[in-house]
């Protein structure tokens, strides 16, 4: 079953880093030191396509990506349901239904933390 305990929200474990790619790469650092080399990856890759296409879009959607992904990871809690939401949508055995709505809303909620 997917439904959301009523578990608050604990404080985050660090404060909302600035959207540049350092500050972001200190927080993946600290948050999931597992993820630093795909965030490196992805900030090559988007510094590559931003130059060989001439536009601002590709650092952007890395800023955004990575921004979100620190906002949800800087509370355990928040990061822990997302997975097991994921998991409930990869097994196949549910309706996805309600978890895609829930990942929504942790999403959207992480983007406003952010300020995106």
């Amino acid at each position: 079953m997917t439904a959301h305990s009523a578990e608050p929200e604990f404080e985050p474990l660090i404060p909302m880093p600035p959207l540049t790619p350092e500050a972001l790469r200190t927080a993946v650092e600290r948050l999931t030191p597992t993820r630093v080399q795909a965030f490196v990856q992805d900030l090559v890759e988007a510094t590559t396509n931003a130059q060989q296409t001439q536009s601002l879009a590709p650092l952007r959607t890395f800023v955004h990506t990575w921004g979100v992904f620190v906002a949800i990871q800087r509370y355990p809690s928040r990061a822990a349901r997302l997975s097991h939401l994921e998991e409930v949508i990869s097994m196949g055995v549910e309706d996805p239904t309600d978890a895609i709505t829930e990942i929504r809303k942790i999403h959207a909620k992480a983007e406003a933390e952010a300020g995106l």
